[in-house]
């Protein structure tokens, strides 16, 4: 027989807020969460240092959050809405170019990087915990459909699977270079010269591949040659 698969932890909620003293119970756990995460990291992150930062009981905690897995997925899934928010805000902007939209997505997203460096990096502490779990995999998926419908109108020349490639070629390149450059501390002027190269070097890529396919070129035979 296969080997069974580790259970996951619950992520979702326990039950959504109705009220508006519930609704303000769940952000201070949340407000909480992210102040334990800052001052703990994520491999010290508990629901009982939550509850005690919140002023509440660990029980008034599990009402709504059934482990800590749940609360960190929560500030994950923040974080991952409000990066789709940005995107589609710089990226929706129909009025503007694709490639000055491209531009203005990518140095607003390494402006919220750097300003969430110390809160990313304690997310990714404890991103194991819920990496691999279904509700992971969808929310992902959205931003880079968000992505993809983007690409889609800038490269209306280019098969699906270019499109594809290139939404997730553009969105793990943004991404993988501005969390590696935050985490240097830079001070601002060294970050916008980070910022403004990545932004040179995708848009110049863009700007390539909304070229049209140049005509293959005859490969020169030897007929007739000496």
């Amino acid at each position: 027989m296969p080997p069974k698969r580790p259970r996951q932890p619950a992520l979702s909620s326990r039950k959504q807020p109705r009220q508006a003293r519930s609704g303000q119970m769940v952000a201070d756990l949340l407000e909480a969460s992210i102040r334990v995460l800052r001052k703990e990291g994520g491999h010290r992150f508990n629901t009982i240092r939550v509850a005690k930062e919140a002023g509440v009981s660990v029980g008034s905690l599990y009402q709504y959050f059934p482990n800590k897995e749940a609360l960190l997925f929560r500030l994950q899934l923040d974080e991952w809405e409000a990066t789709g928010q940005l995107l589609a805000g710089c990226f929706g902007e129909r009025d503007r170019p694709p490639v000055e939209r491209l531009r203005r997505a990518i140095v607003e997203f390494f402006r919220t990087e750097a300003e969430e460096a110390a809160l990313r990096r304690a997310l990714d502490d404890a991103s194991a915990l819920y990496r691999g779990s279904d509700e992971a995999r969808a929310q992902r998926g959205k931003v880079l459909q968000l992505a993809e419908t983007f690409f889609r109108e800038a490269l209306p020349r280019r098969a699906p699977s270019e499109v594809a490639f290139a939404a997730e070629f553009f969105m793990l390149s943004m991404g993988a270079i501005a969390e590696k450059v935050t985490e240097y501390g830079l001070d601002r002027d060294a970050l916008l010269r980070w910022t403004h190269a990545t932004a040179d070097l995708l848009c110049a890529h863009l700007e390539r591949l909304q070229q049209p396919r140049a005509q293959a070129r005859p490969r020169p035979t030897t007929a007739g040659r000496a």
